[in-house]
């Protein structure tokens, strides 16, 4: 098994630490059964977010987390991005931690880069296959959870 996970922080305050970062991208992979892996977890600015954003899928302002698998080969290698921000945001929106939420972007972002999609629209997104595998691995890699959807 040869699995190698990068995490850039590039100045920004993250509330979650690199160790954890990577032992969440380990756990979905061993979870999903991906042996060969080269993942990435950049944490961005809003602003750094949004343009990525613009520029790669066409939508403006500022998200929680974009994914990109690069694909063709028997190793899986993809690139996380994180807007801790826009997550801290969503946390306190729902009444869950920040700590919490930016796990479970970690592990949607990591299930984009695994070939996991889902619906555009809020309320088909949540009961999507993605949404329930996404929800099933907090629920057992993230100790002290207390959201199951949103």
């Amino acid at each position: 098994m040869s699995v190698a996970v990068s995490v850039a922080t590039d100045g920004v305050r993250v509330a979650v630490a690199r160790a954890r970062v990577e032992a969440l991208v380990r756990g979905v992979l061993r979870a999903e059964r991906v042996t060969d892996a080269l993942i990435s977890v950049a944490f961005m600015s809003p602003g750094a977010i949004a343009r990525l954003n613009r520029v790669h899928l066409g939508h403006r302002g500022p998200t929680d987390v974009i994914a990109f698998a690069h694909t063709g080969g028997a190793v899986t290698i993809g690139d996380v991005y994180v807007c801790p921000d826009v997550a801290r945001r969503n946390a306190a929106l729902w009444g869950i931690g920040v700590r919490e939420e930016l796990s479970r972007v970690i592990v949607h972002g990591v299930l984009h880069v695994l070939g996991y999609d889902h619906p555009q629209d809020e309320e088909a997104r949540i009961g999507s296959p993605m949404w329930r595998r996404q929800e099933a691995l907090v629920r057992r890699l993230v100790p002290g959870r207390t959201r199951s959807a949103a």
